[in-house]
């Protein structure tokens, strides 16, 4: 029984990883590419999303609770899982370890950015460039929410790959080696968007 429960945890975990909480990455990055842009183009998107319908219902049964049942099972499996990294130092030891590393810098800072945006915003404070400017005005933040957007990029990327295995789409070899250098492409892809867009409130 115990065997089973822990089994549907991790297919459960897996999923919430790619969705809905990794269309919802994809989807958070591209509103913030808008401040490429310029200051218009990005209030005008971020407008657009806060003006969605039911949006409190959408955030929190959408978004917070899937990510953090996949963020609080993700910790347990990271100091539960042994890794092999010394031992043995294969491609694939190295991204099971360094998804794990990635996954605890990932909480902590969307932990940080929610408490910056979006419980700002629940006391009243508007979530548009001026304030994300403000908060990158730093360069401690800038630092910080660059390897934070890396560190989620690849986390997603990476546990996307796993997620091709473990659900059974990419079982022989070949297709993994292949998605391999898809989940790649994806990772230099949104890191790119990530960077751009923080860059871009500068």
């Amino acid at each position: 029984m115990a065997g089973n429960r822990e089994f549907f945890y991790r297919r459960l975990h897996s999923l919430l990883g790619v969705i809905p909480v990794g269309v919802f990455l994809i989807q958070h990055l591209v509103v913030n590419h808008f401040a490429t842009r310029g200051e218009q183009a990005f209030n005008d998107a971020a407008h657009f999303m806060e003006s969605l319908p039911f949006r409190i219902v959408l955030e929190l049964f959408i978004i917070f609770i899937p990510l953090y049942f996949h963020a609080i099972y993700g910790v347990y499996i990271a100091f539960t899982s042994k890794n092999n990294v010394s031992q043995y130092g294969y491609f694939r030891n190295w991204m099971f370890y360094l998804q794990r590393i990635s996954g605890v810098i990932t909480l902590i800072f969307v932990t940080w950015h929610v408490w910056e945006t979006r419980i700002q915003a629940a006391l009243g404070e508007e979530v548009n460039f001026s304030m994300m400017a403000d908060i990158l005005s730093n360069p401690f933040m800038v630092v910080f929410y660059i390897i934070g957007v890396v560190s989620t990029t690849f986390h997603f990327a990476n546990g996307l790959w796993s997620f091709l295995v473990s659900w059974g789409i990419t079982m022989s070899p070949r297709s993994q080696r292949i998605s391999t250098y898809v989940t790649l492409a994806i990772f230099v892809a949104l890191s790119y968007v990530g960077v751009a867009a923080i860059l871009a409130f500068i």
